[in-house]
């Protein structure tokens, strides 16, 4: 779980997403200066208007809200980032695994028992001491459903889409992740077609963890690239 920097720093990102694309383009001393207090209009916010487009089908019987709450739960439990997680620890414990998983991912994937719609064609990439890897999808929000469930608001929205591309690293710095200088920033673009997961580094002082255990610190926005993975407090040597 990230911690609680990591946590303020993402919801400050979400406040400044709320604002839509036209805040993003303004320098954000100038944003500092127009939007110090609190406050959102609700149109803007895509979970409200959800809720509402939901009540209202919900309303005249066109949808079972039963079967909804199992839809979502299926995907933020069942088919949610723990798939990605568990595909990260065997790569980290199984070389043979990690070679054949960056060659060619979705067979590697479907080894694990991990495929269907929006996942049909993966590409795993890999962080490095001296390359990390972000993901986002510039047109909408393409994103691998099989192994990371459903995509976050901030993935969704306008100022993440345009700035991931072209202020990479202040964009990982709002989510608390501080890169050295000589460290290369590589920005994926998921499409229909291709989406992307990233295989982040292994934490040092984990090599006597379980897979299982490891697979426990994978985190879902390690797997985007907006986080890196942390060692465990106390962490095992």
């Amino acid at each position: 779980m990230a911690d609680d920097s990591e946590s303020l720093d993402r919801r400050g990102f979400l406040k400044r997403a709320a604002t839509g694309a036209t805040a993003a383009a303004v320098p954000a001393d100038i944003r500092a200066q127009d939007h110090k207090h609190d406050h959102q209009v609700v149109p803007s916010d895509p979970a409200l208007r959800t809720k509402a487009l939901e009540s209202v089908l919900v309303e005249k019987g066109l949808v079972d809200p039963a079967a909804l709450d199992a839809i979502v739960d299926m995907y933020e439990n069942k088919i949610g980032p723990r798939n990605g997680a568990r595909i990260v620890a065997r790569a980290w414990v199984d070389s043979a695994y990690k070679k054949r998983l960056l060659a060619n991912a979705g067979p590697a994937i479907a080894e694990l028992g991990y495929s269907g719609a929006q996942g049909e064609h993966m590409v795993v990439v890999e962080n490095t001491p001296k390359v990390h890897n972000l993901v986002v999808c510039t047109l909408c929000s393409c994103y691998p459903w099989p192994v990371l469930g459903l995509p976050p608001v901030w993935y969704k929205s306008a100022p993440y889409r345009s700035r991931a591309v072209i202020d990479a690293r202040g964009v990982l710095r709002e989510f608390g992740t501080e890169l050295d200088e000589d460290v290369e920033i590589r920005v994926w673009d998921s499409t229909a077609e291709v989406r992307y997961l990233v295989l982040p580094e292994r934490p040092a002082g984990t090599q006597n963890m379980t897979e299982a255990e490891l697979a426990g610190l994978v985190t879902r926005d390690s797997m985007i690239g907006t986080a890196k993975v942390l060692a465990p407090r106390g962490g095992k040597a």
